[in-house]
């Protein structure tokens, strides 16, 4: 797939899904559900970074105001070695979540050079997506301004 200039996130994530052939373990799916997820949070900004052949980056962030920049709290990557075998990493930092079922990788210093961790995910499963979407609404409200 050519990465195309100018486009607005949404649009690039569209441009994706849209030349994602159905994928034998549903990790289409799974990117979709944590997208809606993210997305539909109050004062979220998608920022979408493409580098076929390696990964497709879809990066959650919260603007105040005041900022330039959002606070960053969740990142999925679509790993794209295999175009046809994709999978999902979903990293966070790692004083935004716990991770009580141990089921992430710890990545020291792996994340914007702080500690964080990673959720791998090869294929649509219930459980898993629930245990992922469960930190991601962890890292928002933990990112999200207090009141």
């Amino acid at each position: 797939m050519e990465a195309k200039e100018n486009l607005t996130p949404e649009e690039a994530i569209s441009t994706l899904i849209n030349g994602w052939s159905e994928d034998s373990g549903g990790v289409k799916k799974v990117f979709l559900g944590l997208k809606d997820r993210i997305s539909g949070k109050t004062g979220v900004e998608l920022d979408f970074k493409s580098r076929p052949g390696v990964s497709y980056s879809l990066r959650g962030n919260i603007r105040k105001p005041s900022e330039a920049e959002g606070t960053f709290f969740v990142m999925v990557d679509i790993i794209d070695d295999d175009p046809d075998n994709r999978w999902l990493s979903v990293c966070f930092y790692e004083e935004g979540i716990t991770d009580p079922d141990g089921a992430g990788d710890i990545v020291p210093g792996g994340l914007f050079g702080k500690d964080g961790y990673c959720f791998d995910l090869y294929e649509y499963n219930e459980a898993d997506l629930s245990y992922v979407a469960q930190r991601v609404d962890e890292a928002y409200a933990h990112a999200s301004p207090k009141s």
